[in-house]
């Protein structure tokens, strides 16, 4: 079912999602975003509207993200107005002033409404030990 174009449209998109991120550009991450949209990570599951994802892009001052590099971007489309974008990406930030570097596996699952791709969850994954055994004994 995929098609390349189609293919080809999403992986540019969430290359622009980061790019947005890296640039601080509120409005191009909120007209990326879809609305509610939910977001996973090591902070837990949060779903977001447009106004919440803005304020929340615009007052965090904690990091920065200086750069990123995707790699194996894998798009598998669900359907015609559907797809998942799944890949592994190299992060560097600034966080509370000190650089921090880590390598993570992401994947966003986008939809089309209207003609337009909107980006409907996204989920990150620190890579490490799959069971946690290198970030200490909890």
């Amino acid at each position: 079912m995929n098609n390349d174009s189609t293919t080809n449209t999403l992986r540019k998109l969430e290359e622009q999602y980061w790019q947005a991120i890296k640039d601080h550009d509120t409005t191009a991450i909120v007209n990326l975003t879809h609305e509610p949209t939910v977001v996973t990570g090591a902070q837990g599951v949060g779903s977001l509207t447009k106004a919440q994802m803005k304020e929340m892009m615009e007052k965090q001052a904690q990091w920065t993200l200086t750069d990123f590099k995707l790699k194996d971007v894998q798009v598998n489309m669900l359907g015609p107005d559907t797809g998942i974008v799944a890949y592994t990406v190299h992060e560097e930030l600034t966080v509370e002033g000190k650089p921090v570097r880590f390598d993570a596996a992401d994947a966003s699952v986008w939809v089309r409404s209207n003609g337009k791709w909107a980006c409907a969850l996204h989920t990150e994954s620190v890579l490490g030990d799959p069971f946690g055994r290198d970030r200490g004994k909890g």
